[in-house]
């Protein structure tokens, strides 16, 4: 009767270890690629391009898990932006959602979440709903390209750059053509203003 009981045990181990596990479905965002993969329980299912936030609006990096999904939801934030199939992956408000600026995709451009084209992300939803929101995981990895030059690098980013400008020697050509340039405008102002008063 013990053996009986004991190859019982061993019988209903061996059900439980050869049942398949529930998958997880792995969404990951290479931000150095702006690329992403769509993984089910190790297999890869989907490669897409997407965009994530630019410099001042990075993406975080790290593993979180989406707690939401709106199929129709509009940036408060960003002035009733469209933002479909969202799925909702951090407390302030980062998602991954449908865009239809393709022209994009690729390289950064939101201003923090995650954007797939319209039918990428229609599909990525209803892969969310069908694996549960329960069984998904959201990883982003990498920087953003040139991400380190746009922050620090001042002297070789125009756009960077553009914000500390240099001041002409005074009495230097490129002082006279200023100070040229100047009082041109100042006149052209002056004209406009006496134009606008005289119509009043």
């Amino acid at each position: 009767m013990r053996f009986s009981h004991l190859g019982f045990a061993s019988f209903a181990a061996a059900l439980v270890l050869a049942s398949p596990a529930r998958a997880d479905l792995v969404i990951t965002v290479d931000k150095s690629a702006q690329q992403m993969t769509v993984a089910d329980d190790g297999t890869v299912l989907y490669t897409w391009p997407v965009s994530t936030g630019m410099a001042d609006y990075d993406t975080p990096t790290g593993e979180f898990k989406p707690f939401r999904m709106e199929r129709d939801h509009f940036s408060r934030e960003w002035d009733d932006a469209p933002m479909p199939y969202s799925i909702f992956f951090t407390q302030e408000g980062h998602a991954i959602h449908g865009s239809y600026d393709v022209k994009h995709l690729g390289r950064p451009a939101s201003h923090g979440c995650v954007r797939l084209s319209h039918p990428h992300a229609a599909t990525l939803f209803s892969l969310v709903q069908q694996e549960g929101i329960s069984n998904t995981r959201v990883v982003l990895t990498s920087e953003i390209p040139d991400a380190e030059s746009h922050r620090y690098d001042k002297s070789t980013t125009l756009e960077i750059g553009s914000l500390y400008p240099t001041t002409p020697n005074v009495g230097s050509p490129e002082w006279k053509q200023e100070q040229a340039e100047n009082e041109h405008n100042e006149q052209q102002l002056k004209r406009m203003i006496e134009g606008i008063c005289r119509g009043c």
